[in-house]
């Protein structure tokens, strides 16, 4: 199958996600397009069926804001027409789900039809949808997909909830590369940061307030009183200098480090011992996700979609959003020499449940119902 996919070329989850599914289904012999503004942070290899083409966004002064949405349209029509792809898959809602009706509509009129599935994230959402200037763009170019997915039952029930939403939605969760996402020796590592046999934790994200990194750093204030430990803060965003100050303000810099960006990921969590995750809200949890396929037990707040992962007692524990009390508690359980062992044996153990190669199928499968719905309804 030929398959189009468009989306952000960032660290967010919903790029990283659409760029190692489409790495993923290249490798099981289907052809991939990427069609985006720059390359993506993830398409680190070569393969003979994956292609890359780039959105020229033309810069005229007319404009005050370019204009990314059309010059997107423009860029999936002459894919699909040029490369005669079987389906567009477009990840996360604003625009590409619009810009994609477009292109639809376009190819339509060249007698060209071409099936659009939209898979919903999060944020396109939950925080971005629920703005008034955009809701009736995101209801209508969700109702006017051939196919739609969400990441998480959460999720699904977040759209029907705020969206008029007529089209039936497929749950399809977030998956892992366990080949990639698996704990390494990295012991020099790990004693370059705890040379006095400290405990290891570790936080990532795109520091927005949404995860509530303030969080992160209170229960760690603590729980280095009760467990001697480090911590790591990996990413970057709005937020970091914010959290740099409140970590000096609270005499934290000699036991807090800040990483920024970083592609491999999996070498940090592979000295980790506790992954913290306390966001207001999540749609699935996919930084979680990662931590427990490198054997590393999470503390996360109980929002979104975080429930369908975590599974207290068992891979972490979970707390109400904000209270950080709880966390230090559990912190400080899991990090107990008796118990971390058994925690870190159950997180593999729930990642390899979300292993690709259990997930893949999911999507192949429903790309081929919804190709096969449309090629009956062109036959109409």
């Amino acid at each position: 199958m030929k398959i189009g996919i468009v989306c952000y070329p960032t660290f967010g989850g919903s790029g990283v996600v659409a760029t190692e599914l489409g790495k993923a289904l290249a490798t099981v012999g289907h052809q991939v397009h990427f069609i985006t503004y720059s390359q993506p942070s993830r398409l680190d290899f070569f393969n003979e069926n994956i292609f890359y083409h780039e959105v020229i966004i033309p810069s005229y002064p007319l404009f005050q804001y370019a204009p990314y949405e059309s010059a997107l349209s423009s860029a999936m029509v002459n894919v699909v027409k040029y490369y005669k792809l079987d389906v567009l898959h477009v990840h996360y809602a604003i625009p590409h789900a619009s810009s994609a009706y477009l292109a639809k509509q376009i190819l339509r009129s060249q007698g060209i039809h071409i099936p659009v599935i939209t898979t919903l994230h999060g944020t396109d959402i939950t925080l971005v949808g629920k703005d008034k200037s955009y809701e009736p763009v995101i209801t209508f170019s969700i109702n006017e997909s051939d196919g739609v997915t969400a990441v998480s039952e959460y999720l699904k029930k977040e759209t029907y909830q705020h969206f008029a939403i007529t089209k039936d939605i497929e749950v399809i969760p977030n998956f892992i590369d366990l080949e990639r996402f698996q704990r390494q020796q990295k012991d020099h590592f790990k004693m370059a940061i705890c040379p006095n046999g400290e405990k290891l934790v570790v936080h990532t994200s795109n520091f927005r307030k949404v995860k509530r990194i303030d969080d992160v750093v209170l229960m760690f204030d603590q729980l280095r009183h009760l467990v001697p430990s480090k911590l790591l803060l990996v990413g970057d965003g709005p937020e970091r200098n914010r959290i740099e100050n409140l970590c000096r303000e609270l005499d934290l810099m000699t036991c807090v480090r800040f990483l920024g960006k970083l592609d491999a990921i999996e070498e940090v969590l592979s000295v980790a011992d506790l992954f913290v995750m306390p966001s207001e809200s999540e749609s699935f949890g996919l930084a979680a996700l990662e931590a427990l396929a490198c054997e590393v037990p999470i503390i996360t707040s109980n929002a979104g979609g975080l429930p369908e992962l975590n599974l207290p007692g068992i891979t972490g524990f979970m707390s109400n959003v904000g209270d950080v009390e709880d966390m230090v508690k559990n912190a400080a359980f899991v990090l107990q020499d008796d118990n971390l062992p058994r925690f870190k044996a159950n997180a593999l153990a729930r990642a390899k449940e979300f292993d690709l190669k259990n997930i893949l199928p999911f999507y192949e499968n429903f790309y081929q119902k919804v190709v096969d719905e449309s090629k009956l309804m062109c036959a109409i």
